[in-house]
């Protein structure tokens, strides 16, 4: 591997660095996205119940809050349950907006490392190409400079695509999911908004 890194020269550290926070983010979010973590399935069930048996408590509230972001929404949306639906369907966006930006923490870096990979690629080419046209000299240029030139400009390359590749799957991946479990989230509120109001059994 250090052999690799070493015929790649010193522009392939900004693609493994790159790499690095790609990798951990990618994890993270892997982790975190679970539909099962965002929108429990059964909760609206278990929401409607105990608002049935014991209404609203603030212990009922920190519960939901603390639980999962579709519980945040709720609770959000259970502190104006005396108010209009209306009200109550206004502070459910509001928390369902905070919800969704959490859902979206990290994407842009990861999809801006999607972005910037190619390009870092193509810098340690351009360095590479420069180390090349720089080992001419009159006699012509010396083979191990020029395998060295070589080398630097193509194993960049490939490292940058290695890097990008996966980052825009996930990109992409994570994206698609984020919406999907935002959709979720809304219909399930409103649900929750109409059964308290009478408005669905």
């Amino acid at each position: 591997m250090f052999t690799l890194v070493q015929a790649a020269g010193w522009p392939i550290w900004l693609l493994i660095i790159a790499s690095l926070v790609a990798v951990a983010l990618i994890t993270e979010r892997a982790l975190f996205l679970r539909r099962k973590k965002i929108v429990p399935p059964q909760l609206l069930d278990e929401v409607v119940q105990e608002l049935k048996q014991k209404g609203v408590s603030q212990q009922m509230l920190t519960r939901l809050s603390e639980g999962s972001p579709l519980g945040m929404v709720f609770a959000a949306g259970l502190k104006n349950i005396k108010s209009a639906p209306e009200v109550m369907k206004e502070s459910i966006e509001e928390a369902g907006r905070s919800a969704t930006h959490q859902l979206e923490k990290f994407l842009t870096t990861i999809g801006t490392i999607a972005s910037i990979s190619p390009l870092l690629g193509l810098f340690g080419t351009v360095v590479g190409m420069i180390e090349i046209f720089g080992s001419q000299n009159a006699g012509g240029a010396a083979p191990a400079e020029l395998a060295h030139g070589i080398s630097v400009a193509l194993y960049n390359t490939a490292f940058g695509l290695i890097v990008a590749i996966p980052s825009m799957i996930s990109y992409r991946h994570f994206r698609a999911q984020v919406d999907s479990l935002t959709i979720e989230m809304e219909q399930q509120a409103i649900k929750l908004v109409e059964v308290v109001h009478g408005e669905r059994k």
